[in-house]
Formats: C-alpha cells, structure tokens, sequence
C-alpha cells in the first residue's frame, strides 16, 4: 500500500483551471485504486483522461472538474490535506 496525492481542482474549456483546489491523501496500492476510494467517497466518477510519467490525470463525468493523482512524497506535506478521504 502507498500514500498517493490527488489535487482536485474546476475546468474551463476542459483545461485543469485552479480557481479553487482541493488536495487529498489517499492510502491504495495504485493510481487506480486511489481514484476508485476517490469515487466512492466523493460520488464525481472520475474517468481517466490522460497518464504522464509521474501524473495521471482523470476528469470528472460532468467535466466540471479534474482530478491529478501522483505518489506522495515530502514535497506534498506543506499541502492541507483533507482528513476524510484519507482511510
């Protein structure tokens, strides 16, 4: 099991827009299985839309939102992390 950092923010013509964000700390064995307990608690139903190298992005099914999901590391501990996502 891995810790996995997911930062969610709005869109604007489909690209990611961060007029507000969100950040997440989510314990799941992939990228995958931390956007699944995403689902499950938030009730957006992500889809992927695209993976780079160290980032995958998934998009919400209204579009009005995305979802960025990458391994955590130090650098993600200076971001407030919500508390209920991450069981």
């Amino acid at each position: 099991m891995k810790h996995w950092h997911i930062e969610i923010t709005d869109t604007f013509g489909g690209e990611a827009n961060y007029s507000w964000v969100t950040h997440h700390k989510i314990r799941a064995k992939s990228a995958r299985g931390a956007i699944v307990k995403l689902n499950r608690d938030c009730g957006l139903g992500f889809r992927k839309n695209y993976e780079m190298v160290d980032v995958v992005r998934y998009d919400s099914v209204s579009g009005a939102t995305c979802a960025f999901v990458e391994l955590w590391d130090e650098s993600h501990a200076n971001c407030v992390h919500s508390d209920t996502l991450a069981k």
